[in-house]
């Protein structure tokens, strides 16, 4: 009978066999299933931890709100922009530049940070300092005043009443301020200082800004040590106050026991009062330390010749790279380093190292 049982031998040994493959077959795709889910869930908690911000523009594709998107940008096909726009790309697709940036960190800052700069200037520079503040960095800003001894409606300019000179420059900063705070103290949320010479870089300001408190009493700026026990801010290179400090300085600067007058050094002026209303100062750096706001020009502070005055008087003076690539403002930059600087800033750069996308901008016209 040894004979008869053979072939059913064979058979269960085959039947083992084939039940063998079948459990190795299942196990193999349960493991490949679940491999995809484990990274499908784990995608998604990695991309829920990434900084994400929220404004209220559509998409042109969709027409819906684009809700949250990391790091607050929404990236498209280039050709598929344009194509919703009612128009083509120009150019067949380049390579490595396929995406048009719709909405940047920069312009959600904008919304959420605002800010005023105003500008201390004369009849004289209008059409030659001013204008350039103008033409430049000055649309970039939420809200921007010109202050004059006269008023000029065409450029527009306020009128201040303020003789010109060097010796009345404390009198047309008390009444620059005085006339922030009583028009237009909601419309901003940081209030900066500027002169006509001045550089300044909103973004960065932005930038900077974007995790301080304007409820507090507190100015930012390139500090000096001298003559205010706290320090106080130069002047050309800008100095930016709270809220609550222009709200401190207009209700309770109302003579001249508290703030000066007037007076020829208006940087140390601004800073006795701002110390006398306990509004506080900062060392005003970025977060290695490096320098935000200048009094100078830029090759001046990147080489390092800023003359000993600067070096005797300044809380901390960096050279080099110790400027911050985050570098707020500059001072006595000519109308014409203005449009240059700009040109660099905004218009110009290296091939391969940043992403492009000034699509946009020539679809929208900018050019500044």
């Amino acid at each position: 009978m040894w004979w008869a049982m053979k072939p059913l031998r064979f058979l269960e040994n085959r039947w083992y066999r084939s039940l063998s493959t079948v459990k190795t077959r299942d196990f193999l795709i349960g493991l490949v299933i679940g491999f995809f889910l484990v990274c499908v869930l784990t995608g998604r908690n990695v991309v829920s931890k990434i900084p994400a911000v929220h404004w209220n523009v559509q998409n042109p594709l969709t027409g819906q709100a684009s809700m949250y998107q990391s790091n607050g940008a929404l990236w498209i096909n280039r050709d598929v922009y344009a194509q919703s726009r009612g128009g083509a790309a120009e150019g067949p697709p380049r390579k490595n530049s396929t995406r048009v940036l719709i909405k940047t960190e920069a312009e959600y800052l904008m919304e959420k940070v605002r800010i005023l700069v105003w500008v201390m200037t004369t009849p004289k520079n209008l059409a030659t300092k001013a204008a350039a503040v103008k033409e430049t960095w000055g649309k970039r800003c939420n809200v921007l005043i010109f202050f004059s001894s006269v008023a000029d409606p065409s450029f527009p300019t306020v009128g201040l009443d303020v003789a010109d000179g060097r010796s009345h420059l404390t009198a047309k900063t008390m009444a620059a301020f005085r006339y922030l705070y009583d028009n237009h103290f909601n419309d901003a949320d940081w209030f900066m200082k500027a002169d006509d010479d001045t550089f300044v870089i909103p973004e960065n300001l932005r930038h900077f800004l974007s995790d301080k408190n304007t409820s507090e009493p507190i100015h930012y700026g390139h500090l000096f040590r001298p003559n205010v026990e706290q320090g106080y801010y130069s002047g050309g290179g800008g100095y930016v106050v709270s809220k609550e400090a222009l709200r401190r300085f207009g209700r309770e600067a109302i003579n001249s026991t508290v703030c000066p007058e007037d007076g020829k050094d208006e940087d140390v002026d601004w800073g006795l009062c701002m110390e006398r209303l306990q509004v506080k100062t900062s060392p005003s750096v970025d977060k290695e330390g490096r320098t935000l706001f200048h009094p100078l020009a830029p090759t001046l502070h990147f080489l390092g010749k800023q003359g000993s005055w600067l070096q005797r008087f300044s809380a901390i003076l960096a050279t080099g790279y110790g400027v911050s690539p985050e570098a707020i403002s500059f001072h006595y930059v000519s109308p014409e380093q203005m449009r240059v600087l700009t040109f660099y800033l905004y218009h110009w750069r290296p091939y391969g190292l940043l992403e492009e996308h000034d699509d946009v901008d020539a679809q929208q016209g900018n050019t500044s």
